[in-house]
């Protein structure tokens, strides 16, 4: 008897930065509108399930839309008062994700905005294909 295989890949085509800031997730949101001119508002929180027979643990999450070139942004908090989002990155504060394609210039003009921001330690781009829990990130 044949046997099929299904093989399932994740959609990792996004640009994700990690930001390391002592702010509450409004907080820097605001900083971030305010200094980029970007227009975050709060939706609903990002649910990861951990344990299929536990409830999912419920992430604060941001969008901002920006209809020239479609490009979606959001901010995740990377932790809560269960744990972190994205394990192995436990220094890390808050996750940005880019979906659609941003040329590097643009990169390169959000991650200077973001590091000139006082309250923000740090802010880097990492590859989301490098991270072992990188299916929490999926949205």
């Amino acid at each position: 008897m044949n046997k099929t295989y299904l093989k399932l890949s994740l959609d990792l085509d996004f640009v994700l930065i990690a930001i390391t800031a002592s702010l509450k997730d409004y907080v820097l949101c605001h900083k971030i509108n305010t200094s980029l001119n970007f227009d975050f508002e709060k939706i609903d929180d990002h649910e990861v399930y951990f344990n299929i027979d536990e409830n999912p643990l419920a992430f604060s999450k941001y969008y901002f839309f920006v209809e020239q070139g479609e490009i979606e942004y959001y901010i995740i908090n990377n932790r809560n008062a269960e744990g972190f989002l994205i394990p192995e990155m436990n220094k890390v504060d808050f996750f940005m994700i880019i979906h659609q394609y941003i040329d590097k210039e643009d990169l390169n003009f959000i991650l200077a905005g973001l590091n000139k921001l006082s309250d923000i330690q740090v802010a880097a781009q990492i590859d989301p294909r490098k991270l072992r829990s990188r299916e929490n990130l999926v949205m």
